[in-house]
């Protein structure tokens, strides 16, 4: 068929349009391959020429400074120290003997870090550098520095490594920071790639652990430029990471080197709270130990010794001890009896020296009785039988609703390892946790502050604070972060009868400064210091009938470990109450003896900001006093006076 002209014309466009379309397409991609060609060979040819002469780039996180720590006074607590490291890429390296051993030749390695460092590099990928050593010497980084050329994957780094200036005082409080280990790895769901850096090191326990996002910190990066015979020829650039957060604590380092000494090596705990806003002011745990060990790699007989010791320097007795509170336990039975009704503050209780309930006899602590008792006597004496009777008739449930209002079986909500929440048993709690009903003889035994009744040194501060304030006073061990202030621990007023409270200071206040309180040995003379408190002793062996018929064994006469527990709760002044103290003695014997005197001891560096004046004391007590002090390793430059000492 004859194609038309008008056929012709339009076969003719479309030619047209196509070779427009195919042309422009062949310019677009002439262009781009000239503009990428230009890229490459003028704007690249710096990197290609490194390439060209087989150098090649690497990129390297940086560890981020950690946050530093402080006291309530500025004081640092936790801080970082240059630290001269050696580290080692296996693929830049080689084989790693072989560059281990022409290491060993300029710097001599001990075999266990030559062990360790082949086990690190080979559990980790070949670009990854791995610490072989650090806290080196200068001058074995500048050997290895200036005999770069023969050590190719070898190179020394200049890093930060964290350092405690206060030792044993915060060892329990701060905690201490150690290497990543793969349980560290297998809690995180997406660990952070600071993490994988071999030898990292993060919180282990304390605030170290429970603070580690806040003060890890950001990672930086730099890129350098490595030879192929691994040699670092330059650093190209770099990125800085961003520096942990800084934390201030509450606790005063004064007064927690004031506490730890005080406790000396004893097996015991103490804490003081500061009632207006919670604050923590010292939470010492006795015997410590010195965190830097752990720091710098703990030797295998150092880390025996500590875990051998029957005094436990590992754990954090303030909140990690749950311990029978024994007699402090006593104005939370009082404060329910009270606020139920089922007993007057004018009431009496006739105590023979025991109660009979059920075939058995419940013995108080003094064999002949106190005769009639009331509130009052009750806890200026410690009389075992009054709470017996009133505990039958308020009930355990009354009495465990009280003990939790008061902050008794409960975790508090500060930054510590493993802190305990206690026992305030009820009888579903015996249900769920025994599967066996509430019996008469539970009730007598918790009103007492024994049986399943257990409390840590902090919750008996707590529970000290809400009796002097009135309020639901929180323990807060964090005072700020990079300079904000957290939330105040003040509280909010408890739905308890401010009547009652009263009653229960004036009976504290009783324990300490009456003639026939147990505590008045204890006591403050200084005008305006006054402490209140409640002495306790807790069994940790029941007394069989035999032995209470021949007559019970003096607790020095026990095995250390069967001895009783010794405890002590105060609150000070008694008129305008500031701060809130407890103090547990672990086998110490009576809470008179062992807890108060050290009770009052802190009570008063406390509230004097410095170790206490001896006019403090009574005149009879101050030349023990004073000689007591003189044997405290204090870093705290203030000193007891002598002036008015008297042995009369």
């Amino acid at each position: 068929m004859k194609r038309t002209s008008r056929d012709a014309e339009e076969s003719g466009r479309r030619i047209t349009r196509r070779a427009l379309v195919v042309g422009g397409a062949q310019a677009l991609f002439v262009s781009a391959l000239a503009l990428r060609m230009r890229h490459l060979q003028v704007t690249q040819a710096d990197q290609f020429r490194l390439l060209a002469e087989e150098n090649r780039i690497n990129i390297r996180l940086i560890a981020p400074a950690r946050g530093l720590i402080y006291d309530r006074t500025g004081h640092i607590v936790a801080d970082n120290d240059q630290n001269y490291s050696i580290v080692i890429v296996r693929e830049d390296a080689g084989d790693p003997d072989e560059a281990l051993a022409r290491l060993n030749r300029l710097v001599p390695l001990d075999e266990e870090t030559m062990e360790r460092a082949l086990k690190e590099i080979r559990r980790h990928s070949p670009f990854v550098p791995v610490t072989i050593a650090d806290r080196m010497r200068w001058e074995d980084v500048a050997s290895v520095a200036v005999n770069a050329p023969v050590l190719p994957g070898i190179s020394p780094e200049v890093g930060m490594s964290r350092n405690y200036p206060m030792g044993r005082d915060f060892a329990h409080v701060v905690g201490y920071v150690g290497p990543v280990s793969d349980y560290d790895l297998s809690k995180i769901e997406d660990p952070d790639p600071l993490l994988q850096i071999p030898r990292f090191q993060i919180g282990k326990t304390g605030v170290e652990a429970k603070s580690e996002l806040d003060l890890r910190g950001k990672a930086g990066t730099r890129r350098i430029e490595v030879n192929a015979a691994g040699r670092v020829i330059r650093e190209l650039d770099r990125i800085e990471g961003q520096p942990g957060s800084e934390l201030q604590l509450t606790v005063d380092a004064g007064l927690q080197n004031f506490m730890q000494a005080r406790l000396g090596e004893e097996s015991a705990a103490a804490v003081v709270i500061d009632l207006e806003d919670g604050d923590l002011l010292g939470i010492a745990s006795s015997p410590s130990f010195d965190p830097n060990k752990f720091v710098r790699g703990i030797s295998v007989p150092d880390y025996r010794a500590l875990t051998e010791n029957p005094y436990r320097p590992l754990s954090n007795k303030a909140v990690q001890g749950a311990y029978p509170p024994g007699s402090t336990f006593k104005v939370v039975t009082a404060l329910a009896a009270l606020e139920d009704g089922a007993i007057g503050p004018g009431e009496t209780v006739w105590c023979p020296g025991y109660m009979a309930v059920g075939g058995r006899r419940f013995h108080c602590w003094r064999r002949g009785g106190h005769g009639h008792v009331d509130l009052m006597k009750s806890l200026q004496q410690s009389c075992d039988v009054y709470y017996y009777e009133v505990g039958q008739r308020v009930g355990i449930d009354k009495i465990a609703a009280m003990a939790r209002k008061l902050g008794l079986g409960e975790r508090h909500d500060v930054p510590l390892s493993a802190v305990v929440a206690g026992i305030a048993p009820d009888k579903l709690w015996k249900r769920e946790k025994h599967g066996e009903d509430w019996l008469p003889g539970d009730t007598l035994n918790a009103a007492i502050g024994q049986g399943y009744v257990l409390a840590s040194p902090l919750q008996l501060a707590v529970m000290s604070a809400r009796i002097a304030t009135g309020r639901a006073v929180r323990p807060r061990l964090i005072k700020s972060v990079d300079g904000v202030e957290q939330p105040s621990g003040r509280g909010e007023p408890l739905d308890i009868s401010r009547a009652n409270l009263i009653r229960i200071r004036r009976a504290m206040d009783a324990v300490v400064n009456t003639t026939r309180g147990t505590a008045r040995s204890s006591r403050v003379v200084a005008e305006g210091m006054e402490m209140a408190g409640k002495t306790g002793t807790s069994q940790v062996r029941n007394i069989t009938a035999a032995e209470r018929a021949a007559g019970v064994f003096r607790n020095e006469d026990l095995p250390w470990n069967r001895r009783d527990h010794a405890l002590f709760v105060a609150f000070a002044p008694v008129e305008r109450p500031r701060i809130a103290v407890a103090v547990v003695v672990e086998h110490g014997g009576g809470g008179s003896s062992a807890a108060a005197p050290v009770a009052r001891d802190i009570t008063l560096r406390a509230l004097y900001g410095r170790v206490p004046p001896l006019s403090a004391y009574p005149k009879a007590q101050r030349w023990k006093v004073e000689e007591r002090f003189r044997g405290l390793e204090l870093d705290d430059p203030g000193t007891p006076t002598s002036s008015g000492r008297s042995r009369a």
